[in-house]
């Protein structure tokens, strides 16, 4: 496909966490910076107010690692698909869109994956008086003892067969696992990849192997 750039040799290009399916920000680039994109397998963009071009993370650290790029229908904008290192934005936020101009009430925006970004966020940079930190702060004996504690939790919920206290404590085994994950360095496609290369639904894969 021909890509087309505007009169100032830019294509418009949006950059989504590969994970999370966030956006993490707007940027340009123009022919070089496209080329060293596809040849160092990171994002290279061009500054149009330093009039250079610039590699993410050439100073932050966060670099950026594309792992997939597409053009839209006319090929003047593109989607760049990375697996990021650190936040995205200079002012520390993982994405350059946090500020909200609207947001509907009725619609909750969540994912398991935004969640395990912002645990890795507390572990990488403390923030004081939250519960994460103080988990992280505390270490690994510390959050193995709170996933003991939601597992039994979760067994005494369910034998009492009460729906809305059974979501609710797997709710809390859920997080301290994505914790105890983020701790471990195990990462949810990890666990996805384990699941999907088994028959998890007719085999006890575990016991087998134990045999």
């Amino acid at each position: 496909m021909t890509l087309k750039y505007d009169n100032n040799g830019l294509i418009p290009v949006i950059v989504q966490d590969v994970h999370t399916k966030e956006v993490l920000t707007l940027a340009y680039m123009n022919e070089e910076s496209l080329a060293l994109t596809l040849a160092e397998k990171r994002t290279v963009f061009y500054s149009r107010s330093r009039k250079c071009l610039w590699r993410k993370g050439e100073t932050s650290g966060n670099v950026q690692r594309v792992v997939s790029i597409k053009a839209d229908c006319d090929g003047d904008a593109l989607v760049v698909a990375v697996d990021k290192d650190g936040p995205a934005c200079h002012t520390g936020n993982e994405s350059c869109f946090f500020n909200d101009i609207y947001m509907d009430e009725g619609v909750t925006d969540f994912c398991l994956y935004s969640l395990y970004t912002l645990l890795l966020g507390r572990k990488s940079d403390p923030k004081e008086g939250s519960y994460t930190s103080y988990l992280f702060a505390k270490g690994i004996d510390k959050i193995l003892k709170k996933v003991g504690e939601e597992c039994t939790e979760v067994i005494i919920a369910g034998t009492k067969r009460d729906k809305e206290e059974t979501v609710f404590e797997l709710a809390d085994l859920v997080y301290h696992c994505l914790v105890l994950m983020v701790e471990s360095g195990i990462s949810l496609d990890d666990v996805k990849n384990e699941l999907a290369k088994r028959h998890i639904v007719d085999h006890k894969v575990k016991q087998e192997t134990m045999k």
